[in-house]
C-alpha cells in the first residue's frame, strides 16, 4: 500500500512536464516558429548614377623648381626661410666668396701677364720682319750672302710662332679669369622664378659640395594657386579616364570638403609594381583658397560616365548566390556577355531575374534591360536562420520587412 502511495507524486510530476511540454509546443506552431532563412534587401529605384573610378595621389604645384650649389663652399648667409615668397634674381643665399675672389685676383694677373707677353711678341716678330725684308734687298744687290738671309728669316719664322703662342696662351689665361669670375657669381645664390620657398635644406655655417652632383639647396613653387595631382590608376580602368574629364578629391585635412578638378594629361608610360600595372593621371586643381599644400594624399574619384533618371541596384546585390540546404551555391545556367542575374524577395521566396546591366560603380549599378521593376525588393545577402515569426529583412533606407509580413508593396 505505501508504495503505491510513494509512486504517486511521480505519475503527476510526469505528467505536469508533458502538459507543459505541449503547450510549449503549440505556442511555438502558433507563433510561426518555423526555421527560415533571412535576407538583407534594398529596393530598385531611378535616379542620377555615375560610372567612376577611384584612385590616390599625390598634390604637388604645376611647376617648382629645385635651386642648387654650382660651386662647393661653406654657406654664409641666407636670406630666406620656408613659406618666404621671392622674386626672380633676387639673393636667397650667400657662399663664402673668399676663396673665389682670390681665384679672380689671381687669374686676373695670369691674364694681364699673357697680354703682355703676347704684346711682346708683337714687337719681337716686328722686329725680325724689318730685318728679314732689309737684308733682303741686300741679297738683290749682292751685298751680304743667301746664307746670312735665311737666318733673319728663320728669326722672323720663330717670332711669327712665339706671337701664336702668346696669343694661345693669352686665350687660355682670359678663359680662366672668366671662370674665376662665373664661380665668384655662382657664390651668390638668387632665384630663378618668382614663387614661395617651400623646401630649405641648408643653414648657414653647413658646407656644400659640388664636386660630383649639383645639391638642392632650396625648392620654389612658381605658383601654389595652381596644383596638380599624380594619381595611379589601374591598367583594368584606365580607358575609363579621359583628358578633359571631370575629378573630385577629398584630403585627410579637410575630411568633409570635396574639391573638383580636371583631367589634364593620362600618361601612356606603365609602372609595374608587384605584377601590377599602372598609369599616371594629372588632374589639375585650383587651390585660389590655398587649403591644399604640397605632398597632401589625395583620393581621387574620376567621373567616367553619367545617366539620368537611371534605374539602379546596389552593386552587392550581383554578387549574391542562394544556397541550398547543404549549404552549396545552387548552379545556373551560364549568361551572355553584359547579362546578370539578381534576385528578388517575394512573399518570402526569393525569384531570380535576368538583366543587363549599363554603367556603374562600386556601390550602384545600372540596369538597362531585363523585368525588374522599379521598387523591387533586391536581395543583397542572407543573414542566416531565424524564426520566421522574427524574420525581416532591411535596406540601406532603414525600412524593414519579414517573409511573415505580406507580399512586398
Amino acid at each position: 500500500m505505501s508504495t503505491l502511495t510513494d509512486k504517486r507524486p511521480l505519475k503527476l510530476a510526469a505528467a505536469a512536464l508533458l502538459i507543459l511540454a505541449l503547450a510549449g509546443g503549440a505556442y511555438s506552431f502558433l507563433r510561426g516558429g518555423k526555421q527560415t532563412e533571412s535576407y538583407r534587401t534594398s529596393k530598385a529605384a531611378r535616379g542620377t548614377l555615375s560610372s567612376t573610378v577611384t584612385s590616390s595621389g599625390t598634390i604637388n604645384p604645376v611647376v617648382s623648381v629645385s635651386v642648387g650649389a654650382a660651386v662647393s663652399g661653406t654657406i654664409k648667409e641666407l636670406f630666406v626661410d620656408f613659406n618666404s615668397p621671392v622674386k626672380k634674381g633676387q639673393v636667397i643665399a650667400q657662399i663664402d666668396p673668399a676663396t673665389f675672389r682670390a681665384q679672380v685676383e689671381q687669374s686676373k694677373g695670369n691674364y694681364l701677364a699673357a697680354q703682355a707677353n703676347m704684346e711682346k711678341a708683337k714687337v719681337t716678330l716686328a722686329d725680325a720682319t724689318r730685318t728679314m725684308n732689309r737684308y733682303k734687298d741686300l741679297v738683290r744687290d749682292g751685298s751680304v750672302s743667301v746664307s746670312d738671309y735665311d737666318t733673319y728669316a728663320t728669326a722672323a719664322a720663330s717670332a711669327r710662332a712665339a706671337l701664336g703662342a702668346a696669343q694661345g696662351s693669352m686665350a687660355q689665361a682670359k678663359g680662366s679669369f672668366d671662370q674665376a669670375r662665373t664661380n665668384l657669381d655662382y657664390a651668390t645664390i638668387r632665384s630663378p622664378v618668382d614663387g614661395i620657398v617651400i623646401s630649405r635644406a641648408v643653414d648657414v655655417g653647413q658646407t656644400v659640395a659640388a664636386s660630383f652632383t649639383t645639391p638642392t639647396l632650396f625648392t620654389i613653387a612658381q605658383d601654389l594657386t595652381k596644383m596638380q595631382i599624380y594619381a595611379t590608376v589601374d591598367e583594368s580602368d584606365i580607358g575609363k579616364v579621359h583628358e578633359g574629364g571631370n575629378a573630385t578629391f577629398t584630403v585627410d585635412a579637410y575630411p568633409e570638403a570635396r574639391f573638383n578638378g580636371t583631367v589634364t594629361q593620362v600618361r601612356n608610360a606603365a609602372t609595374t609594381v608587384s605584377n601590377v600595372v599602372t598609369y599616371t593621371v594629372v588632374v589639375g586643381v585650383d587651390n585660389s583658397e590655398l587649403k591644399l599644400k604640397p605632398g597632401m594624399t589625395a583620393s581621387v574619384t574620376f567621373v567616367s560616365n553619367t545617366r539620368e533618371n537611371a534605374l539602379k541596384i546596389p552593386t552587392a546585390a550581383l554578387r549574391f548566390h542562394p544556397k541550398d540546404a547543404d549549404g552549396k551555391k545552387v548552379e545556373t545556367a551560364r549568361l551572355d556577355t553584359g547579362k546578370k542575374r539578381v534576385y528578388t524577395l517575394q512573399n518570402g521566396m526569393l525569384k531570380d531575374h535576368v538583366i543587363t546591366v549599363g554603367i556603374g560603380n562600386d556601390k550602384e549599378t545600372e540596369v538597362t534591360g531585363g523585368d525588374l521593376a522599379e521598387g523591387a525588393d533586391i536581395v543583397l545577402e542572407a543573414l542566416g536562420l531565424s524564426s520566421a515569426a522574427a524574420k525581416t529583412t532591411t535596406n540601406p533606407m532603414g525600412s524593414a520587412r519579414g517573409p511573415g509580413m505580406g507580399p512586398p508593396r
